[in-house]
């Protein structure tokens, strides 16, 4: 974008403000008027979200999760021998009738929808079937330069229609970048975070004060008493000058995660989550899950924030179906931690996604759920993450309730299963250590566990697993560093913390070498 163009982006911008401050807003007006047709959204707190899901499930007490206090009563688990008080984890290729799974087509027609059910029914909740369409419009496109390296970017904005509900309006961030001296459609990695502009072309210093000028003068006219703030600081301006935006946490001697993925000729998207839905229970009401409710408080089968994350990036697939830079078959999802799990279960609904990195996502995630070590069910149910499940999830950590008692042995599916639905797509699943922070609560073995017991799945589909048995009981990590990528179904714990960073340069490489061997197989079936 040339400076003149980006000028009348802050111009625009300028005359905003002043509609803004001088003309009655009419999405105010707009809303004024809904509300005689539709009650207002409810606003309750985590705390009365929680017990009213209580109340709907008939639970009177739940366990309390596990502290990360080693002084404390309930003192989370880290002793390998209590960690398996159910050893033994639901089927992964038997049939609910018991006949086993032996071919691509019952996983396909028969098996992988049974557990599709189970997982959408009592842990991550249903997409409901009226969910609005989402139109997507480009804010900003211009170019930019990442390192040494022109990129075409555009920050983007998928709105939702909400004409059945006009209370309440979601609008989903997304930035797309992609090389811009490409010459055809590139792999896109979609990452879970803040929507930014790598580095936003922005007015000339003496334009930058032209403008800030302009604005005070505004300012001062709409409240006079503003001059003698502008007198007071005399530097201050309302529109700095913009800094690009941190690029996350690198692993010692590594390019950011955007510069490595641009140096390898991919592109990628930031979608940010918040912007689909809040991460709190309190939110519940609002967000796409408040809008498809009108506001009302869910059912229990009803979606968690995990499942309307992984909503939110499918709608973000949409659109890179359209984008003509993108290589749309090739389009990947990552996360960390909370979006790890999120980017696990967007791999698990969408099977147009064709890979994911699944970056420390414990419980809810990769995590064993019948696994007691670090965090565990109860941490799901309380009152404090309950709102990434589905209102069912809360039965198996009751410990009062008038169905009686349920535990995590009681929860139908596993993650295992949750890793078999993305098979036979390219899947790396990935730690760090806990001496650099990816806590031991995430418990790294369980997760392990559970990668090694979804190989059968990736396997029957003719794709390559961990290729170390399928012996999840026995199963041992590897060492740090020590990596298992020779499969579609890939491990590797590096020695960092909690950030996928340091993998990111393993997983380029991994993901390259895989399309590649899948583009030799085509050629040759040819």
């Amino acid at each position: 974008m040339n400076r003149f163009s980006t000028l009348n982006r802050f111009y625009h911008w300028y005359f905003c403000l002043v509609v803004i401050f001088i003309i009655p807003s009419a999405s105010a007006q707009q809303a004024n008027s809904s509300t005689a047709k539709h009650p207002a959204p409810v606003n309750f707190t985590a705390e009365q979200d929680h017990q009213h899901m209580m109340k709907q499930l008939g639970i009177k007490a739940l366990r309390p999760g596990p502290s990360g206090d080693e002084k404390a009563p309930n003192a989370a688990n880290y002793d390998e021998a209590k960690a398996n008080p159910y050893p033994n984890l639901p089927e992964l290729l038997t049939l609910k009738n018991g006949k086993k799974v032996t071919t691509p087509d019952l996983w396909w027609n028969k098996r992988r929808p049974e557990i599709v059910e189970d997982f959408e029914r009592e842990v991550f909740g249903r997409v409901p079937k009226n969910v609005p369409k989402v139109t997507w419009k480009t804010v900003v496109s211009e170019r930019e330069m990442v390192g040494w390296i022109p990129v075409n970017a555009k920050q983007l904005v998928g709105q939702v229609d909400n004409s059945s509900y006009p209370l309440l309006e979601v609008n989903i961030n997304m930035t797309v970048v992609t090389p811009a001296n490409a010459k055809g459609p590139v792999p896109v990695l979609m990452m879970f975070g803040r929507s930014a502009l790598p580095a936003p072309a922005q007015p000339p210093k003496e334009s930058l004060e032209k403008i800030n000028a302009a604005m005070k003068e505004l300012l001062v006219k709409q409240d006079p008493s503003l001059k003698a703030v502008f007198d007071q600081y005399p530097a201050y301006m309302p529109i700095p000058a913009q800094a690009p935006p941190s690029l996350g946490p690198t692993a010692a001697g590594d390019p950011p995660t955007p510069v490595q993925l641009l140096s390898a000729g991919w592109g990628y998207a930031l979608i940010e989550p918040g912007s689909i839905q809040a991460d709190n229970g309190a939110g519940l009401t609002k967000g796409i899950i408040g809008l498809v409710n009108k506001g009302q408080p869910r059912q229990p089968e009803d979606w968690g924030a995990l499942r309307a994350w992984a909503w939110g990036a499918s709608r973000g697939l949409d659109y890179l179906e359209t984008d003509p830079a993108v290589d749309a078959k090739r389009v990947g999802i990552e996360g960390v931690s909370r979006f790890g799990k999120a980017a696990l279960v967007t791999m698990a609904f969408d099977q147009r996604f064709y890979m994911g990195l699944i970056a420390s996502s414990g419980e809810g995630g990769a995590k064993l759920h019948r696994r007691n070590f670090g965090e565990a069910v109860e941490s799901l149910t309380s009152s404090y993450e309950y709102h990434w499940m589905a209102g069912n999830f809360l039965k198996y950590g009751a410990s009062e309730a008038t169905f009686g008692e349920k535990t995590a042995n009681d929860i139908p599916v596993d993650a295992h299963q949750l890793i078999a639905l993305a098979a036979p797509r390219l899947t790396f699943i990935s730690y760090g250590i806990p001496e650099q922070g990816d806590a031991l609560w995430l418990d790294q073995q369980g997760s392990y566990m559970a990668t090694v017991a979804a190989g059968p799945a990736f396997e029957l589909l003719g794709a390559r697993d961990l290729g170390v048995g399928h012996d999840y009981k026995t199963a041992k990590m590897p060492a740090v560093n020590v990596s298992l990528l020779d499969g579609e179904l890939a491990w590797r714990q590096h020695d960092g913390g909690h950030t996928s960073a340091p993998n990111i340069k393993y997983f380029i490489q991994w993901a390259e070498k895989m399309m590649k061997q899948k583009s030799d197989s085509g050629a040759k079936q040819k």
